[in-house]
C-alpha cells in the first residue's frame, strides 16, 4: 500500500517570486517601504559648541533628515514584475523632512517611509 504524502500547497507567480527580507526590527515594512532610526542631533552634527549665539526652540527641537535603515520591504510590483529595493538594511540615508510616518516600537521613534523618498545613501 502506498503511503499518502502532503503536498506542498502551490504558489502563484507572485509568492514564488518573493525574498525574504532581513530586519533590524522587529518590525517588516511591505512594498517599497524602508523603516529608519533617525540620528539624534548630536549624532548628526557631532558635539555641539556653545558660542553664546541664541538659537530658537523650534530649530533646537527640529528632527533630523538622517538615520540607519533598520529593515525593507521586498519591493514593488510593476507590470507583474518585482521591482527590489535598492536600499539595504544597515545603511546611512538622507531623507525628505516630511514624508515619513512616525512609528513607536519598544520605546524607540522610527520612520516608514517610501523607497521614492530617500535621497541619497551615504557611504
Amino acid at each position: 500500500m502506498k503511503k499518502k504524502t502532503k503536498k506542498a500547497p502551490r504558489r502563484n507567480s507572485r509568492q514564488a517570486k518573493v525574498k525574504r527580507v532581513k530586519t533590524e526590527a522587529g518590525i517588516k515594512p511591505l512594498a517599497d517601504r524602508v523603516l529608519v532610526k533617525p540620528f539624534t542631533e548630536e549624532e548628526v552634527k557631532g558635539e555641539k559648541n556653545h558660542y553664546g549665539i541664541i538659537i530658537p526652540d523650534t530649530v533646537s527641537k527640529e528632527k533630523s533628515a538622517q538615520g540607519k535603515v533598520m529593515a525593507v520591504g521586498e519591493g514593488k510590483w510593476v507590470d507583474g514584475k518585482l521591482v527590489p529595493v535598492r536600499i539595504k538594511v544597515g545603511d546611512t540615508v538622507i531623507f525628505s523632512k516630511y514624508s515619513y510616518d512616525e512609528v513607536e516600537y519598544k520605546g524607540a521613534e522610527l520612520y516608514l517611509l517610501k523607497e521614492e523618498n530617500v535621497l541619497a545613501v551615504i557611504k
